[in-house]
């Protein structure tokens, strides 16, 4: 396939974007003088922008593409799992959010030192820290490999634009920065997916009602099989599990998404955080879907477009770069970028946050504050150079299936993850060795569920937080627990 001329207007686009993220991050430098407003703002953000931030951030470049490319070649039933995040926020409402807010946490994982003991906390902590630098190098390696077909740049330019800009942005600006960068990043990646929809309906023959009458004639919504139970396959019963608790790792035990929690002035500020979230995640996912169908009826009708043997996986950028004027089509590829950035930046300033606060705080003696944020920014820098020069790598070494591996490793840290936190809240009777019997039992169950069985990968979360949970409810009794004034503060 031929690579598609990108255009001097869209390289226009695409570097005016990247400039303004610059300039956001420089602009909020200025503000960042301690630790506390390098990971926390000083509580200066308005909830509705730290909830668009939560929005672009769970959105990484992979998710911007491959739901078009999904809905697409096959159907819907991947929607499921948008609308889950929404199901969950009940329970964090109630339950998670006045922990953290009450306990002042910076990192996430102070909670479980004194809810458990040091282990726990430094478990989940290097648990973060590893899968956040491996989540920085696979979206910036996917991104930069879904994009190199379709423009005429070295993908190694990719991964730079993407992955430098992101680490200067985010050593200047701190958690300010990021989440105002996120608001516009998240705006964008909104205006983006209805634009492209409507742009294709208006070139599809019978317009919005023909794109949506064939995907039905075709059973591309959610056909009867997706109904089926299935232990290997992705069906609808399986996504609605697997997202269930991936959603719960995300939303409950993840620093990332955590750290919004606490960037506000008050917890009804932090509420309206999950609900503009919920109302995002409500409206703008629906649109991707929508474009996968409306992608499948314009190729439909012009078939002669696409090329032959085409790798339908990149079929957005492809008709984004073939497709959309000059100037749009540069400003759907900045897109794709912030996509990656608002998730990378994410991952950076919350990797920074838990080595700042968990590691170099909590060890050896007292540090002052100036010592504290210039460790911050350091880790920030060491973090991202981690992440670009792994990304590089798997360029070079032309690896595949990382993606399927990527969502494993989620399932063996983010499952442990998540079921400390649910032992922690609402298992009074839990105590520290309880709870590290059931991280070893969870890892194990894992271990052995990955290595020797065909179950779907969804199922390794669900695993790994139950097995903590059930693990460290029976063997509780063999331990001696916190006295009852203590658990009065850290659980429910």
């Amino acid at each position: 396939m031929e690579i598609q001329a990108f255009g001097t207007i869209n390289y226009i686009v695409l570097f005016a974007y990247l400039i303004g993220v610059m300039l956001v991050g420089v602009y909020f430098a200025r503000r960042q003088k301690t630790a506390d407003d390098y990971f926390k703002a000083g509580g200066r953000i308005p909830g509705w922008a730290a909830g668009i931030s939560v929005f672009a951030t769970t959105l990484s470049s992979i998710t911007f593409m491959s739901i078009p490319a999904k809905a697409y070649t096959s159907d819907w039933t991947f929607l499921v799992g948008q609308y889950l995040a929404i199901l969950i926020l009940p329970l964090v409402f109630y339950f998670y959010i006045p922990f953290f807010r009450k306990l002042n946490l910076t990192s996430v994982y102070e909670y479980l030192e004194r809810r458990f003991d040091i282990k726990m906390r430094l478990f989940a902590s290097i648990s973060f820290m590893l899968f956040h630098i491996g989540r920085i190098a696979i979206i910036t390696y996917l991104t930069a490999l879904a994009l190199m077909p379709f423009v005429n740049i070295d993908p190694l330019t990719i991964v730079f634009l993407i992955g430098v800009l992101c680490i200067v942005y985010t050593f200047l600006g701190g958690i300010e920065g990021v989440i105002w960068t996120d608001v516009i990043q998240g705006i964008m990646l909104s205006v983006a997916a209805v634009l492209i929809f409507i742009t294709i309906c208006f070139q599809v023959d019978g317009g919005v009602t023909e794109v949506f009458r064939l995907s039905a004639e075709q059973d591309k919504y959610f056909p009867s099989s997706s109904f089926e139970w299935s232990w290997t396959n992705s069906t609808l019963p399986v996504l609605i599990i697997g997202f269930l608790f991936a959603n719960l790792q995300q939303f409950t035990a993840s620093q990332d998404v955590v750290q919004r929690y606490i960037v506000t002035d008050s917890i009804e500020e932090t509420k309206k955080t999950l609900i503009t979230n919920a109302k995002l995640v409500a409206c703008v996912p629906v649109f991707f879907f929508a474009i996968g169908s409306a992608l499948y009826a314009f190729y439909s009708q012009n078939t002669q477009l696409l090329p032959e043997n085409f790798n339908t996986g990149g079929i957005l950028p492809f008709y984004v770069i073939s497709q959309m004027p000059a100037g749009i089509a540069g400003l759907i590829i900045a897109a794709i970028f912030a996509a990656s950035q608002s998730s990378i930046s994410s991952s950076l300033n919350s990797i920074s946050a838990c080595f700042t606060i968990d590691i170099y705080n909590r060890f050896g003696k007292e540090k002052d504050i100036q010592q504290s944020f210039n460790t911050a920014r350091i880790v920030t820098v060491i973090a991202g150079v981690l992440g670009v020069a792994a990304s590089v790598y798997l360029i070079k070494s032309n690896e595949s299936q990382i993606w399927d591996a990527f969502n494993s490793l989620l399932g063996l840290m983010g499952g442990p993850m998540t079921g400390l936190f649910m032992l922690g809240i609402f298992v009074r009777r839990a105590n520290a060795n309880s709870a590290l019997c059931g991280v070893i039992a969870a890892v194990i169950a894992v271990l052995i569920v990955r290595g020797f069985t065909d179950l779907n990968f969804f199922f390794y979360g669900v695993i790994g937080t139950l097995m903590v949970v059930v693990v460290g409810f029976i063997t509780a009794p063999l331990f001696k627990n916190k006295s009852a004034e203590e658990l009065a503060l850290v659980t429910e």
